[in-house]
């Protein structure tokens, strides 16, 4: 065996006190599997912005106790540098209801080890009693005014992953380059603390509080604020199914529901108890579509319900379908949720606010790869749009910005199902977007309009925005660098493509390299970064297309988006003109054959 791989395994042996972890390791020893010891020791998790996400099991590339408790030495330490009133603040941990029996690894587990880290090091620990939806971590963060936050969650990952999410003390996700100083951290302080493994010493601790009670009041206290139409609640006849999927989000969506006076919603019986093995769905994915509804499609129309609302395990994203008068089912994107939910938010804040200067320093975002219909509505009605890179953090940093200026953020989304309806929680959130939904469409339901009714309006008043994503997936990063620089270099001489297919390309953002020739000099505004790939194209049709590559998983993904003017156009001739635009990125940019690319699997 490599010597490399001799040293991690005898540190591992002289440092777990897991007994599971511990045996299976010895066991891997000793019968010589090479192979199955590389898996396990081959490199240890990579720290990123969002944190750690792998599989739970033994050796330093999983989820364990051991890589639990030297994550957390090295975040204690880095934040010790970073804050000088450390243990007078503290910091929030809370957990899902993931376990992994095979390793004796569960999210409980593992917070209770990161809290006794803090605690031995003199700092209080905020520390959930119960399951939470992740956006309570970041709440609690903000409400309490804490120096930092933990949510041990794989949020819609397969069963056998977990992860490490962490929060700074403006409450929203870390960005770099604390996770560069995190990773740092950890490497200096992978051997365990003298108390690291005595959780015990946690329970009778003055330093331990559980702040379940509390933060549950102030969080639906804080909702109600976001409750415009109280008696329509009361009195709609609009029925609601709501799904966790196997998740934490029950208990909450109930209270959201009745913090904003509504009837509870029906809850999918199989899917509203936790449970690890997420047993009815493939994948606990709500963004994989019907797959994951369908129970909740049956009992919606067992009890005439005409909404279903599907929140991940961890609670942070949320899924809405609305029956068709056909009868179909229809489920609407991302994008299109984020359309609805901006429309209501801003018409609802306008109702309240009539005093129009107040626009100004009013704000929505959205993530690059989102649709651009908030800023056709931001546009026609005079406040701000600013978009961001891809993903929450982005978002979350950049809304505390501009509250800190004095800005009002009404909005945030990206297409992946995530929206932050209510600023007091700077990242997604699941919960609230639930029960908002839910009023929009108690509202409409009085002035006889649907949910895709109301859609519809939208786009015919702002212009259509259709929207067209998927992926392939590559397991190898060599060829995924092969067709990026193949994008860079398409004739031979270094120069984008100035077509693609019979589409012309009108415009080109490259933000691995920070080229942009829609600037004077050529230089892209929003950050760039090396370590991921993400090249926007923009046609003459007005058709824009983005390629990136995914942070969490072996995908190259696509987000298209063709945008009219507003006024009655044609949108399934809209949606065929997209269709064909993407047809041609896929055979002349992706090249499937070429490089051996696997489709999405329907």
């Amino acid at each position: 065996m490599d010597t490399r791989l001799d040293q991690e395994t005898a540190l591992w042996l002289r440092w777990d006190k897991n007994p599971l972890t511990f045996e299976s390791v010895k066991q891997l020893i000793a019968e010589g599997n090479k192979e199955e010891l590389q898996k396990c020791f081959g490199a240890r998790m990579e720290f990123g912005t969002a944190g750690l996400r792998a599989a739970m099991g033994p050796g330093i590339s999983h989820m364990n106790d051991l890589t639990i408790i030297q994550t957390t030495q090295g975040f204690c330490r880095y934040l010790e540098k970073q804050f000088s009133d450390l243990k007078q603040r503290g910091v929030v941990i809370s957990f899902d209801a993931r376990a992994h029996p095979a390793s004796g690894g569960s999210s409980k587990r593992f917070a209770r080890l990161a809290a006794t880290t803090f605690i031995s090091q003199g700092i209080p620990v905020y520390l959930f009693s119960d399951i939470t939806p992740t956006p309570f971590v970041p709440y609690t963060v903000s409400h309490l005014k804490l120096c930092a936050g933990i949510m041990i969650t794989a949020s819609h990952n397969p069963k056998q992953d977990n992860g490490y999410k962490v929060y700074w003390d403006n409450g929203a996700q870390i960005i770099s380059p604390h996770d560069k100083g995190i990773s740092e951290a950890i490497e200096e302080n992978l051997e365990p603390w003298p108390q690291a493994w005595d959780d015990s010493i946690i329970n009778s601790s003055p330093l331990l509080h559980d702040p379940k009670a509390s933060i549950s009041k102030d969080y639906f206290e804080d909702l109600k604020k976001y409750c415009f139409h109280r008696s329509v609640n009361r009195e709609t006849k609009v029925k609601f199914v709501h799904t966790s999927v196997h998740g934490v989000g029950h208990d909450f969506v109930q209270s959201a529901f009745k913090a904003f006076d509504f009837a509870p919603p029906e809850a999918v019986p199989e899917q509203k108890d936790p449970d690890p093995e997420f047993p009815t769905v493939k994948y606990p994915n709500p963004e994989e579509g019907k797959g994951v509804l369908t129970l909740s499609f049956a009992l919606a129309d067992k009890t005439k319900a005409k909404i279903v609302l599907a929140n991940d395990p961890d609670a942070d994203r949320l899924a809405v379908a609305e029956k068709q008068d056909s009868g179909e089912w229809r489920v609407f994107s991302g994008n299109e949720l984020g359309a609805l939910l901006g429309w209501w938010l801003f018409t609802s804040w306008k109702e309240k606010n009539q005093d129009h200067s107040a626009l100004k320093d009013t704000y929505m975002l959205s993530s690059t790869v989102s649709s651009k219909i908030l800023r056709a509505i931001a546009l026609k009605e005079g406040f701000h749009f600013e978009e961001t890179l891809t993903g929450f953090k982005w978002m979350g940093n950049r809304a505390k910005q501009l509250i800190d200026q004095g800005k009002n953020v009404l909005f945030a989304f990206e297409e992946a199902i995530g929206y932050m309806c209510c600023p007091f929680v700077l990242d997604k959130d699941g919960v609230s977007a639930a029960v908002i939904t839910a009023e929009l469409a108690s509202f409409l339901a009085t002035k006889n309009l649907s949910l895709s009714q109301q859609l519809k309006a939208i786009y015919i008043e702002y212009g259509y925005h259709i929207t067209k994503a998927s992926y392939f997936i590559c397991h190898d990063q060599g060829t995924v660098k092969k067709l990026f620089e193949n994008l860079r270099n398409y004739d031979g001489k270094n120069n984008y493509p100035k077509t693609c297919g019979k589409f012309e390309i009108s415009g080109i953002r490259d933000l691995t390299t920070g080229y942009d020739d829609s600037q004077p000099d050529k230089k892209a505004v929003l950050p760039t970064s090396k370590r991921s790939q993400m090249i926007t194209f923009t046609f003459a049709n007005g058709g824009v297309a983005t390629i990136r590559t995914s942070g969490t998983e072996p995908k190259i993904k696509y987000y298209s988006e063709l945008c009219a003017p507003p006024g009655n156009s044609d949108p399934e001739q809209l949606k065929r003109e997209l269709n064909e635009l993407v047809s041609a990125i896929e055979e002349h940019f992706f090249q499937p054959q070429k490089y051996n690319l696997q489709p999405k699997g329907e």
